[in-house]
């Protein structure tokens, strides 16, 4: 998945250190490994890979992370057309992302 990325710097992610309890989920649902576990606390490894699919943030017991506020919004949608069109050669399908 490394070799598909959104555009660098766009994301709107954020991680409370503070309220972070350390239990991993961010780290297991995260389908582009963005969090590691740093000591007792996730940190952001890969800001860049986000995909702003939320599955950090639905899954988070403490609600410690931020992912895009914006109900219509969430890029992972024109990632996905994107990935489709790459691999079966055909045009990606129009909209999905703001």
């Amino acid at each position: 998945m490394k070799d598909f990325r959104y555009i660098d710097g766009v994301a709107i992610l954020q991680l409370d250190a503070e309220a972070c309890i350390g239990c991993g989920m961010c780290v297991t649902v995260c389908p582009h490994r963005i969090f590691v576990l740093d000591g007792k606390k996730a940190r952001i490894a890969d800001y860049d890979a986000c995909m702003e699919c939320k599955a950090c943030a639905r899954n988070c017991p403490v609600s410690a992370i931020l992912v895009n506020p914006d109900e219509r919004c969430g890029c992972a949608t024109l990632i996905i057309k994107g990935w489709l069109a790459k691999l079966t050669g055909k045009p990606a399908a129009v909209g999905g992302c703001c």
